[in-house]
């Protein structure tokens, strides 16, 4: 008697195949719900914060990026945040609001995702570049985090899926 190898793919209902695509399906959804929750916090956080939006002063934007200009990667992306450190803290806040509302809702995922890996990459390169050892530094992990959403988007529980549903109704189901 010879032995092959097993060439179907089907599951009985009792076997876990279901559940593990299922799994498979939701798996990023834990990482845009703490993404998205985690960014529409900071982005709040900082709009409330009337000490953060100053350009001088204890908790201040400007005085944090002044104190890591010296030790950033990227001296000039401090500098160019120093010439309105007011209004590059807006731009963050705002930014980090946007991208955590958009990865949320599932809307523009991939766009809100490559806007989170951007201002992750540029709080890695500036604010926590000095920090030793490497992974102390939240902003890279933030950064990396972000990657898989830019690849896969929001399939599912979002509203591009809703959006690409009617598209395709809309062309007759076809793709």
């Amino acid at each position: 008697m010879t032995h092959g190898m097993r060439t179907d793919v089907h599951t009985s209902p009792g076997s876990g195949g279901d559940r593990r695509d299922n799994a498979a399906r939701y798996a990023l959804l834990p990482l845009r719900i703490f993404l998205g929750v985690t960014f529409v916090y900071a982005g709040l956080d900082k709009l409330t914060d009337s000490a953060f939006m100053k350009d001088a002063g204890a908790g201040s934007v400007g005085d944090m990026m002044r104190a890591v200009r010296d030790s950033s990667a990227v001296p000039a992306l401090v500098d160019l945040a120093l010439k309105s450190p007011a209004g590059f803290g807006y731009a963050i806040a705002l930014g980090e609001l946007a991208v955590g509302l958009g990865t949320l809702l599932g809307l523009l995922t991939r766009l809100a995702a490559l806007g989170g890996a951007l201002i992750s990459l540029s709080l890695w390169l500036t604010v926590s570049w000095a920090s030793d050892p490497y992974y102390y530094g939240n902003d890279l992990a933030y950064l990396m985090a972000w990657l898989p959403l830019v690849l896969a988007g929001a399939p599912l529980l979002s509203l591009d899926a809703v959006l690409r549903s009617r598209r395709r109704g809309r062309a007759g189901g076809y793709r």
